[in-house]
């Protein structure tokens, strides 16, 4: 009898489970509690996969085998509680295509950088001659890959919700860039819950196989030792007061892992910024661990093009640059835009909170930000909390709006800055849908 495979969510990551289990000989049912996009649903009825939309219908799927979870439903959903209770095994898309690849994984995590440090790690490979996929919270969805791909080596970008429901990946290199408060509302407000579950990345690596992570950050530290045990430890830092330590210095990054010396001017990193060279670090250190070569780390240093809405240039227009920083949904992310500009700031940001504390970034903003324009249902927080540090506080629910003031606030010289520090799910689908819809609006000012 064939086991039953149970997808909760049919996005990328769901139809790519849903057809990798078919592939492997699994009776599969996708469950998804929304609407089902068009493509999404030609792929089912195209492979004759059984699929509802706009329910879960309990019965069905408390009889999984196996439950593939979305990273989207939470923990606390009443569903998944069930399945708890019933004793089925719940896992991420990730561990489950894992099991079908004899690939050498790595896999990247923090709060901030996750996505340009996959994509430099993926970059340096690739121009190292490595045979290398790119997957999980970006591109194609790990599972299809694995069903259609044949590579030696995948890059994954790993959210703390899919390692929440991963156990057995054996990853080659694990990355841990940092720590700061984030998606707290799905860790019952407990930051020492989402410290834990951004560490178990450690508890994912093969015994003896490596760990890259930024030494100098206090969350991290606190449990590195024991997290990191029965591996090879590959820290970088701001200082090189330690050996064996990738450290940035009088604007050079200097890689020392497994007594490989490369050093690298930060002026031919083509991503800008404290944070990117931090990045550059941590995939730099992957690269070379993996066995990448010097020369080619040093090549895809300078040819890398950083990620879209992270601190992406949309246009320059009447000497006002506009920045398309979409991604920045927390609050870590913005220190990071308001810090890699020398210029006044026209700062656009707002959405759904996620219990954020505004007063962290105050000396920045008063510093910086020359008008803010809050883009949201509700920005009530955001007005409070620099209504007495920024000389204009604007508030509206209308993109469009909110960039047509942009132009109107800023002189020559000045930045534009979409960095919302919120979720987009109050007026846009994702933030991909907010940094395009963005993009769109100054490309026709």
């Amino acid at each position: 009898m064939k086991r039953k495979l149970v997808i909760l969510g049919a996005g990328e990551s769901g139809i790519g489970a849903a057809l990798l289990g078919k592939a492997k000989g699994y009776e599969v049912f996708v469950s998804d509690a929304g609407s089902i996009k068009e493509q999404y649903l030609k792929e089912l009825q195209d492979n004759r996969i059984e699929f509802e939309s706009g329910k879960h219908t309990t019965e069905k799927v408390l009889q999984a085998d196996l439950v593939v979870k979305s990273p989207g439903i939470p923990e606390k959903a009443e569903l998944i509680q069930k399945l708890r209770a019933n004793g089925n095994l719940i896992i991420s898309e990730i561990e489950f295509a894992a099991q079908f690849t004899n690939a050498k994984l790595i896999g990247i995590t923090g709060t901030n950088g996750k996505t340009t440090t996959a994509m430099l790690t993926y970059h340096i490979l690739k121009t190292g001659g490595f045979n290398v996929g790119l997957a999980g919270n970006v591109g194609t969805s790990f599972a299809r890959q694995v069903l259609t791909e044949n590579f030696d080596w995948y890059v994954l970008e790993l959210s703390s919700f899919q390692l929440d429901d991963s156990y057995e990946l054996k990853l080659e290199i694990g990355v841990l860039l940092n720590i700061t408060p984030d998606h707290l509302d799905r860790y019952d407000y407990d930051f020492q819950k989402y410290i834990a579950s951004k560490m178990r990345i450690f508890h994912l690596v093969h015994l003896g196989r490596h760990a890259v992570y930024w030494q100098d950050d206090p969350q991290i530290g606190e449990g590195i030792a024991k997290a990191t045990r029965g591996l090879n430890v590959h820290p970088f830092s701001l200082s090189g007061d330690a050996a064996e330590i990738t450290y940035i210095q009088n604007d050079r990054l200097f890689y020392v892992p497994n007594g490989i010396e490369v050093s690298a001017p930060r002026a031919d990193i083509s991503i800008k910024g404290l944070h990117n060279a931090l990045n550059a670090a941590a995939a730099g250190n992957a690269a070379l661990v993996a066995g990448v070569s010097p020369e080619a780390l040093l090549e895809a240093l300078k040819t890398f093009k950083g990620a879209e809405h992270r601190l992406e240039p949309v246009r320059e227009l009447n000497g006002v640059e506009y920045i398309n920083d979409s991604k920045a949904t927390n609050l870590d992310s913005v220190k990071y835009a308001l810090d890699a500009f020398e210029n006044p700031i026209v700062w656009i940001a707002g959405g759904i909170d996620k219990g954020n504390e505004y007063n962290l970034v105050n000396q920045l903003v008063q510093d910086k930000v020359k008008a803010l324009i809050c883009l949201g249902k509700d920005n009530s927080k955001l007005i409070t909390s620099f209504e007495n540090l920024v000389p204009v506080v604007r508030s509206t629910d209308d993109l469009i709006q909110a960039v047509r003031w942009a132009k109107e606030l800023a002189k020559p010289g000045d930045i534009v800055l979409l960095s919302p520090a919120c979720s987009s799910f109050d007026l846009f689908q994702n933030y991909v849908d907010r940094g395009n819809q963005f993009k769109k609006a100054v490309l026709e000012l």
